[in-house]
Parts: C-alpha cells; sequence; structure tokens
C-alpha cells in the first residue's frame, strides 16, 4: 500500500478585538480606585427622615460644572509635585484614568451634597424620589465653576448656588470660594475634595433653614 498523502493546513489566524486586547492588558496592570465625595462621618446632628417624619424636604437639581470634568475619572494638574516625575508644563492636566470617582463628577457632587444638606436640616432628600406631599419642599441649583486640585498642594473651588422654596418668589443666591490644604497622591486630593463638600452642605443649608424659618438668608463672606 503507498502511503496516504497528507493535506497540507494552513494556520487559522483569530482576529481579536482591540478592545478586547485592551481589557486583557488591563487585567494585569494597575487596578482602579473609587472614591467618594459623600462623608465618612456625617455631624452628629445628621439623620434623613422619610416624607412623614420630615418638616421639610430638599430637592437638589443637576450640578452645572465645566465640561473637562464631567467625567468619573480624576482631574489633576502635573505640577502638583505626587504624580510621576517628568517635564511638564504648569498648565498641564492629567486625568487619571486608574482613580475615579465612584460615578460621574457631576453626579457624585450633587448626591453628596443633596444627603449631607438633608442629614443637616433632618429633611427629606427628594431628590430623585420626587416631591413629597404636605411639607415645603426647597429646591437647590448649584454650579461648579472651578476646581483646581494639585496633589501634594491644595484643591481650590469656586461655587455659586441658589435656593427657592416651590411656589414661592423668594430666591437666594450665592457664591463662595473654599479651599483645602491635601497631602500627596490622588487620595490626598478625593479627601480635600470631600472636606470642600461637607463645607459646601454646611452653607447651602443655613440657606434652607432661615428660609424655613423664615428669616433673611445671608451669604457666607468671601
Amino acid at each position: 500500500m503507498s502511503p496516504k498523502k497528507l493535506k497540507k493546513t494552513t494556520p487559522v489566524r483569530l482576529a481579536v478585538p482591540a478592545a478586547l486586547l485592551g481589557l486583557l492588558a488591563a487585567c494585569g496592570g494597575t487596578p482602579t480606585r473609587y472614591y467618594t465625595l459623600a462623608e465618612s462621618t456625617p455631624p452628629a446632628t445628621a439623620q434623613s427622615n422619610s416624607p412623614d417624619t420630615a418638616a421639610l424636604a430638599i430637592e437638589m437639581g443637576p450640578v452645572a460644572l465645566p465640561e473637562r470634568l464631567a467625567r468619573p475619572q480624576l482631574v489633576v494638574r502635573r505640577s502638583g509635585g505626587a504624580l510621576p516625575a517628568r517635564e511638564a508644563s504648569a498648565a498641564e492636566v492629567e486625568v487619571l484614568e486608574q482613580s475615579r470617582w465612584s460615578s460621574s463628577f457631576e453626579y457624585e457632587l450633587r448626591d453628596a451634597l443633596a444627603s449631607g444638606i438633608a442629614g443637616r436640616l433632618s429633611a427629606f432628600d427628594a431628590t430623585k424620589s420626587g416631591r413629597p406631599l404636605g411639607i415645603p419642599v426647597y429646591r437647590i441649583a448649584v454650579q461648579l465653576r472651578e476646581f483646581d486640585a494639585q496633589p501634594g498642594t491644595r484643591v481650590d473651588t469656586s461655587f455659586a448656588w441658589s435656593v427657592r422654596r416651590a411656589g414661592a418668589d423668594t430666591l437666594v443666591t450665592c457664591q463662595l470660594r473654599l479651599s483645602e490644604a491635601v497631602g500627596g497622591g490622588v487620595d490626598g486630593v478625593a479627601l480635600g475634595a470631600q472636606r470642600i463638600t461637607a463645607r459646601l452642605a454646611d452653607e447651602i443649608a443655613r440657606n434652607v433653614g432661615a428660609l424655613a424659618a423664615n428669616q433673611a438668608a445671608s451669604c457666607p463672606a468671601a
């Protein structure tokens, strides 16, 4: 018998999508870390209430902020001194892919402020659940005008906000610059931003409390 001729086979090449390659590479790289602006230790007087037990409710509108910040990644200056050293312009910023807020920054800020303000006033947070019946609702709008984070140095911010009772004409508008010295690394930036958010919640809660008591609501000193 003559030996059978073996058929010559051609190797099969599998096309792997670029997105999958990136995912496989990320699995062995630096893990992503997530941060929150919510207070880890709220004020001792802070508590949440239901519509049946609260004397008032607050409703936080979407936070307006610069488009470059409307992302889950932290955005910091390269010149802060805590990031890997290399030649960089003092005006250069870096979007940190492996350091992220737990949601896009505008939602993270809105949720932290809403819960912080409601807790300070023992109010019902109607931001996501809708306006309750039978209690006054205070509508809050916040604009973040500046967020300049320099790891190892400081976080500088500028805010404007307004408070109005639903169905009433009285409107309180304020603005304030808030800064915090921060430690090194991204952790320092996140903790500094968290402290700033708590300070802003203090000021807005004072405005709401004054309106609820039919008192003049004054803005904080610049």
